[in-house]
């Protein structure tokens, strides 16, 4: 079967809610990293075949096909084309599962595969906000089908990570150790420079650089101790949940042939990728089926994998994952997650697999294996080789 390459991945610094990112136009915020992808393979940007960005909430300036028109943002080719997908938190991991598939299907050689999301200028779940103008409260509530089935039962992100640390008998202290872990961890590596290599700084209004994620905190367990429950006598509270942010990725994802034309040098090769679902209401336990089905299909076994980064939409659904599949928390994550970086959920997949190939080339590793949470009980998963 034809080979999928990593030429090269990039991203913007992580801005927090109402920080650097914020008063940025999605499309610009996008336009910076293909800008900066272009530039940085040397590619010409008239030889790629499509342009696949994961983005959620596509309304207002994330509307009509914001691959697209951040694509022309950019000044590249009007004859390349751009597609927007929505796997929800997965929505950039499966632009790089479809850009793959391009790749090794043999119908393109050179595909754009990333994310963006500005979760201050469009909070999370408008969208559905906006469907209320029409009657409707969610995507399903008014389904008579989905009632057959599911009935009223809570569907929601807050209410599954409460039942994972339940039924996976995660305490509240154990997922505030886990989040100051994320944090600590995050803050060593901007210390240490790991993310410089995938960072393109962004040149702000004011004529300021910014180049460092604004997410972590200094923070410690007596301050997480003190916050109230998002549920009462719940034990999922803000400091362990993924952050609200701003942030766009890219990637280039180029076929053998690609490869030898541009004389390209590839960082790594998709070894494997997957996408499974799992019980909707519980929504946010599918990376564990997905693991077990990747690591059937390679034949692969946890300890054959380097380093993994699984997303810290709340610290339960980590831990749990961890406890299944039986994957060490000091492979895991290493560089921070979403509790300390941010989740800027239609550009998270590309993210955590431009920080999983640096820090495969940083340690030498050889295999990272990416999953990830997402709405309706689906989970992506990516093994990359690094090269």
């Amino acid at each position: 079967m034809p080979e999928a390459f990593i030429i090269d991945a990039v991203r913007t610094p992580v801005g927090k809610r109402g920080g650097a990112l914020a008063a940025m136009h999605s499309a610009d915020l996008a336009a910076h990293t293909l800008s900066a992808l272009m530039r940085r393979t040397g590619v010409d940007p008239g030889a790629v075949d499509d342009v696949i960005l994961g983005c959620c909430d596509t309304i207002g300036s994330q509307a009509g096909d914001i691959a697209r028109s951040a694509w022309l943002v950019a000044g590249l080719p009007d004859h390349v084309p751009g597609v927007t997908i929505d796997r929800q938190c997965g929505s950039s991991q499966q632009a790089v599962h479809f850009a793959a598939q391009g790749v090794m299907s043999g119908t393109q050689d050179l595909v754009v595969a990333g994310g963006v999301q500005n979760m201050s200028a469009i909070p999370i779940s408008a969208a559905m906000l906006v469907g209320q103008q029409y009657g409707f409260t969610t995507p399903f509530a008014e389904s008579p089908g989905w009632a057959a089935r599911y009935g009223d039962a809570d569907v929601s992100q807050f209410n599954s990570a409460e039942m994972i640390a339940e039924k996976w008998d995660i305490s509240r202290e154990e997922m505030e150790e886990f989040a100051l872990a994320s944090h600590t961890r995050a803050r060593t590596a901007i210390a240490e420079g790991r993310f410089e290599r995938e960072i393109e700084p962004v040149a702000l209004p004011d004529g300021q650089s910014f180049d460092t994620d604004q997410c972590p905190r200094e923070t410690s367990l007596e301050k997480m101790a003190g916050l109230e429950p998002l549920a009462p006598g719940g034990r999922i509270t803000a400091a362990v949940a993924s952050q609200i942010c701003d942030a766009s990725t890219a990637m280039l994802i180029a076929s053998e042939a690609a490869v030898a034309e541009h004389n390209l040098t590839p960082r790594a090769r998709v070894h494997h990728l997957s996408v499974r679902g799992d019980d909707p209401i519980w929504m946010l336990t599918g990376p564990i089926r997905a693991t077990a089905h990747a690591l059937k299909r390679t034949g692969l076994a946890i300890e054959d994998i380097d380093l993994f980064e699984c997303n810290e939409a709340f610290a339960s659904v980590v831990l749990a994952w961890m406890k299944e599949t039986g994957a060490p928390h000091d492979k895991v994550n290493v560089n921070g997650g979403g509790i300390a970086l941010g989740h800027p959920i239609g550009a998270t997949g590309t993210r955590l697999m431009t920080t999983l190939l640096n820090e495969l080339e940083r340690t030498g590793g050889r295999y990272g294996l990416q999953t990830m949470c997402e709405g309706g009980g689906q989970a992506n998963v990516t093994i990359i080789e690094r090269l």
